[in-house]
Parts: structure tokens; C-alpha cells; sequence
């Protein structure tokens, strides 16, 4: 547990950022909200009775003043095109981890090519994506490699019962579209490929009770990125059920609201991690309640094994190359029903 270790949480008052306030505040850590609204900070740090810190990322003196004193900052502010880079220098200044729930494909390519060197020559511990797009399908790919050193092909496959965006996501998702213009990415043969027709529309079979669904194919998520940076596994590949990428790209889809008193909304999920090798398969699930939610105890088990030690590696790290993947998605019990499906030979 913290031990009353104070961590900051730049981002605070954002819909994820208040699950994760309140993660850290149940294991134990004192959360330190930040964020450059100090209207809206003062909200989660009331609720709590936290001490509020008003920083924004143009202003790097606000960042070092947000984050002494603490032992980790965890950036829950989009669009992270924007923050991740003036969040994690002001992180490599104080010498504190950093760990963000960055879903956004540029800004997560962006910190693996900056900072990799510099902060493995430094020791430092980045984890970027440790959310749920990013994070849990990472792990789940890697558990389901196992023994292997390299495989043919990954798949990711998501289910969602349904996708109201937050106001994060839709303006990450502008940033995203405004720097990638017509193009879509997929990751082919190693490489990242810049494709302009459509993204394909297929058939998934999910494990029952789910069955098969329509999904857009290469609905690329950060999963495609992070798997890669650790896996010998040169085609990756994730799907999104169908109904779930209309509701996000409708206007007026509505933002999620509470079903229950932890401010869960009462969408489902559930993720499918196939990895296949010379013809043989290898498969693991993951469901849930609420994608924003259980981003919050991704990210604060994440943060308790660096603080802890429990951690294989150091610099720019996927999850599941700098933790153990199965040991992690155990240790998520509460959060999720996991089922590692037997493996093939």
C-alpha cells in the first residue's frame, strides 16, 4: 500500500483523472491533484482534503512546484500531444517516474522515440499508455506469448456494449485526426504504414457469450504501439466492435454518466489478445465495467510496482515489458474477469 507517499496527479478534475485521485486515496498514497484549472481542482482536492497545486505544461516552472516533494506524477491530462513531453521533463527534473494514460497513437510513438535512450541512460521509469488502451492489451499479448521469443501476428480484438466519450477523448481524437490528416496507421511487417482506403469491415469471434460481432478492422489503438516495442511480433492488429466506433464518432453521443456510486458508467467491455505463431494460436479475455474506470487500478498497480521495486527494466517502458505480465493481471482481480484460455503447443 502508499504509506501516505504523496503522488501527484496532473490532470485531476478530468473524468479519468478523478478515478485515479480516488484509486491512489483507497491503496493508500496521497494523491497531489494538479492541473491548470484551479476552479475545477478544487472539487477532487475538497473531496479528499487534498492540497490542489495549479501547474500547466506551458509553464515548466508550474510543473517542478506541482511535483516536489513527491515520489511520482501520473498524467491523466489530454490531449497528451500537448503534455506528456513538458510533464515528463518536469518528471526527469525532480527524478520521479512518470506514467500516463495516453491513448493517442502519435503522442505515445512521440515519448518511445524522445525520451528511450534518455531515460534508460538516466534510470528513469517512464510508462506511457498504462490505461486501458495501451496497457491491458499490452499485458494480455504478452502473457499469451509466454515461452515465445517472437511470433507472426497479433490481434487485439475490443468489445465495447457501448463508447460515450469523455471531453478527453473526443479532443484527443481531434489532435490525432489534425496531425494525421486523410491517413490512417496500421503496423505491417515491422513498420508503420500510412494508408488512405478505408478500414476494412470484418467479423470477430469473441468468447461466449459475446459470439461473433461485426468490428472495424485496423481500428489502430495504442495496444499497436506499445506491443511492438518489446515483442518480436511484426504484424499487430486491433478491432473495435462496430456499434461502439459509430457512438464514438456520432456527435452526439453523450459523455458517460455514473450507474453506481463509484461513478462507474454501466458500459461493459471485454478484450480479446489473440497471438499466433507457425499455425498455432494462442488466446486470453479480459471483461469489465467501464473503460475510464479501470484505467485507475492499471495505472496505480502499475505505479505501486515501481515504487515497490517489482519492475524488469528501466527507461520507456510498454507494461508488459517492464512488469510481469500474468502476475499483474491477477493482481487486477477485483477489477476484471480474466481468462488466460489454454495454450497452444
Amino acid at each position: 500500500m502508499g504509506s501516505g507517499q504523496p503522488v501527484a496527479v496532473f490532470g485531476a478534475y478530468g473524468h479519468t483523472g478523478r478515478f485515479v485521485v480516488a484509486e491512489l486515496a483507497a491503496r493508500g498514497y496521497v494523491p497531489v491533484p494538479s492541473g491548470r484549472n484551479a476552479k475545477a481542482l478544487r472539487e477532487p482536492a475538497e473531496e479528499h482534503g487534498l492540497e490542489a497545486r495549479v501547474a500547466s505544461a506551458e509553464e515548466p516552472g508550474s510543473l517542478d512546484r506541482a511535483l516536489a516533494g513527491t515520489v511520482a506524477v501520473i498524467n491523466c491530462a489530454g490531449p497528451f500531444a500537448t503534455t506528456a513531453g513538458p510533464v515528463i521533463e518536469a518528471a526527469l527534473r525532480a527524478g520521479i517516474p512518470y506514467l500516463d494514460v495516453a491513448a493517442e497513437l502519435e503522442a505515445n510513438l512521440d515519448t518511445f522515440a524522445h525520451y528511450r535512450e534518455r531515460a534508460h541512460a538516466a534510470g528513469a521509469v517512464i510508462v506511457p499508455a498504462m490505461a486501458f488502451f495501451g496497457g491491458l492489451g499490452d499485458l494480455l499479448a504478452t502473457a499469451v506469448m509466454g515461452d515465445w521469443t517472437k511470433a507472426d501476428e497479433a490481434h487485439i480484438a475490443y468489445a465495447l456494449s457501448s463508447w460515450h466519450p469523455t471531453a478527453g477523448t473526443r479532443l484527443s481524437g481531434a489532435v490525432s485526426r489534425e496531425r494525421r490528416g486523410d491517413v490512417r496507421l496500421r503496423y505491417r511487417g515491422g513498420q508503420w504504414e500510412q494508408r488512405t482506403d478505408a478500414a476494412p469491415t470484418l467479423q470477430w469471434t469473441f468468447p461466449e457469450p459475446l459470439g461473433v460481432r461485426e468490428v472495424i478492422g485496423e481500428f489502430t489503438m495504442a495496444d499497436v504501439v506499445t506491443v511492438p516495442q518489446h515483442l518480436s511480433i511484426p504484424d499487430v492488429t486491433t478491432y473495435m466492435t462496430a456499434e461502439a466506433v459509430r457512438d464514438v464518432a456520432a456527435s452526439h453521443t453523450p459523455a458517460p454518466t455514473a450507474a453506481d456510486e463509484s461513478g462507474r458508467s454501466d458500459q461493459t467491455f471485454l478484450v480479446d489478445a489473440v497471438v499466433r505463431s507457425g499455425g498455432v494460436e494462442r488466446r486470453a479475455s479480459a471483461s469489465g465495467q467501464d473503460i475510464y474506470a479501470v484505467t485507475a487500478p492499471l495505472v496505480v498497480e502499475a505505479l505501486d510496482r515501481v515504487l515497490t521495486g517489482r519492475t524488469k527494466t528501466v527507461g520507456v517502458a510498454s507494461a508488459g515489458e517492464i512488469f510481469d505480465a500474468p502476475d499483474f493481471l491477477h493482481a487486477l482481480a477485483p477489477h476484471i474477469t480474466l481468462d488466460l484460455h489454454p495454450q497452444g503447443a
